[in-house]
């Protein structure tokens, strides 16, 4: 056997050698099928929810629910004090996220770790934390909550002419309740434009500044438009969160019936009365809300996460 002949069995060999160990590479299939288990138990446990509440009320209760004028006054403040909270929101997110993604500065980590303390902490220890820093915080002498009202009793009478009442201050009422999902919501829509800048190349607002652009021009003419799937995304998950906020608001805010009710505490209050089939038809309305809102996030960002199709 000469040396080439002795070379190309060699080759063929290791052919061989390694075709038999592609055919030894064992099926993905029980890995896929892992993934699947582990991802259906708890969709079955979200269906099971879901289903729960439907089962436990009908149609009739929430038509009956809906009719309810404390359960519309709810509604009203919770839509009003939602939207107001997700503009105060994004009103802070988007430069917010703007800066910790373009910009390098001292204790950078650490601010930016700081801003998911109210995504971290206990609802109700945001409440309490409002709650005292309202009252027990004092500045030259004056807690916020009585600089609070010395401002809104000057806006309000420059506006009307008249001076009202907050004789109570702002606390346990409305713009409290706004405060408190403003307090939760924004930080999860500074993670979302943070996140979003983040996946943006600077490249088109560098370009735009060798062009004569200045920092703040390239901002508004190129990134704020560039980040408009984000916004609308972060838009729909603080308003989300807001229509979702209890603990900030039982504090902070109070649940008096007619005044201070939003859709989350309505749950509350119609437990407390003992009145279960009420709060699972106010759930139930929350929950239709909330799918619509997710459903727009979805469809707004429209972009496909997955590498591999299970066919």
């Amino acid at each position: 056997m000469n040396s080439s002949t002795a070379i190309e069995k060699t080759v063929v060999d290791e052919e061989n050698t390694v075709a038999e160990k592609i055919r030894k590479v064992p099926s993905d299939t029980p890995f896929v099928l892992g993934l699947s288990f582990i991802f259906g138990m708890y969709i079955l446990l979200i269906l099971g929810m879901l289903v729960a509440d439907a089962n436990y009320t009908s149609f009739d209760d929430i038509v009956k629910t809906l009719k309810n004028p404390d359960i519309q006054y709810s509604m009203k403040v919770t839509m009003l004090s939602c939207v107001i909270a997700t503009i105060l929101s994004i009103v802070v997110a988007v430069p917010t996220g703007y800066l910790l993604a373009r910009f390098r500065f001292p204790g950078k980590t650490a601010l930016d770790a700081l801003l998911d303390i109210p995504i971290i902490l206990p609802p109700l220890v945001i409440g309490l934390s409002l709650l005292i820093l309202f009252h027990k915080f004092h500045i030259f002498g004056t807690s916020i909550e009585e600089w609070c009202v010395i401002a809104f009793s000057s806006i309000y009478s420059l506006i009307t002419g008249k001076m009202p009442d907050f004789s109570v201050g702002i606390t346990y009422k409305i713009p409290a309740i706004i405060l408190a999902q403003f307090s939760v919501s924004c930080a999860f829509a500074v993670r979302t434009m943070r996140n979003t800048f983040d996946q943006m190349s600077p490249r088109q607002e560098q370009v735009a500044m060798t062009l004569g652009c200045n920092r703040s021009q390239a901002f508004w003419l190129v990134a704020v438009p560039g980040a408009w799937r984000g916004i609308l995304t972060a838009m729909a998950l603080a308003w989300a969160r807001a229509l979702g906020e209890f603990g900030p608001i039982l504090i902070f805010a109070g649940t008096t019936r007619g005044k201070t009710e939003v859709l989350s505490t309505s749950v509350f209050l119609e437990i407390s009365i003992g009145n279960l089939e009420g709060a699972v038809a106010v759930s139930m309305i929350m929950v239709a809300i909330a799918l619509a809102v997710l459903f727009l996030v979805r469809l707004i960002d429209g972009r496909k996460g997955g590498l591999y199709d299970i066919n």
